[in-house]
């Protein structure tokens, strides 16, 4: 599917996912993933690989077929919890920069988390907070839908075409598609299928997305 292109002079709007775009979280998830198989007497790299492509409840189908799949999400979610509290978070290289440097009404969270999780790990990264985030409970359909990405359009009132997606799973790149947004990859060596503007850093992709951002203030004084 091909964006629309943004409209000279509107206001831009940047949406990011967190998870591997904003924030390094893959020790993280691996360890709660591990804790979780090894409580249930599962492989830990097995469980893991299947993590890796699934939404939890999907995971439990496949790998825990015979357990009750809302213990599952209580113990990970218990899991996952106490990671935030506990365990080490590092932004990618470039984030507090380039959030600190857009205007807050300008730009969102889009997460298959939790905000209160979100919450912990920008605080435990030093990472500013939006006014507008989407997790997993404000949506009944998450990533690869494109629920997400147009609800925090609708909350910050802006256009999908106006809107900036910055992903690095196909997932969320298949949801910002299907917005009828612009979606850029990041922290990949290779391009996920789809995206428009592909970089192997976040860093890579900062004066960029600050290009875009600045694109309609310079139009709309022109």
């Amino acid at each position: 599917m091909i964006s629309q292109p943004a409209r000279p002079g509107r206001k831009k709007y940047v949406l990011f996912d967190v998870d591997g775009t904003l924030i390094d979280a893959v020790s993280n998830q691996r360890e709660v993933w591990g804790t979780w198989a090894s409580r249930y007497g599962l492989d830990a790299d097995e469980v893991y690989q299947v993590a890796l492509r699934t939404r939890p409840m999907e995971t439990f189908a496949q790998v825990a077929a015979d357990l009750d799949p809302h213990a599952c999400l209580a113990a990970l979610h218990e899991l996952e919890d106490e990671d935030v509290r506990s365990g080490v978070y590092t932004a990618f290289d470039g984030a507090s920069e380039l959030l600190r440097g857009l205007p807050p009404e300008s730009w969102a969270l889009v997460t298959s988390n939790y905000e209160h999780r979100v919450r912990g790990r920008f605080l435990r990264t030093g990472l500013p907070v939006p006014h507008v985030i989407v997790d997993a409970a404000a949506v009944e359909e998450g990533k690869p839908s494109r629920v997400p990405y147009l609800l925090a359009a609708e909350q910050l009132g802006a256009e999908p075409e106006d809107c900036l997606v910055i992903e690095d799973a196909p997932s969320g790149v298949r949801s910002g598609l299907g917005a009828g947004m612009t979606v850029w990859g990041v922290n990949a060596a290779t391009a996920v299928e789809g995206v428009h503007r592909h970089f192997v850093s976040l860093r890579e992709a900062v004066p960029h997305i600050r290009a875009f951002t600045a694109d309609a203030h310079t139009n709309a004084a022109a």
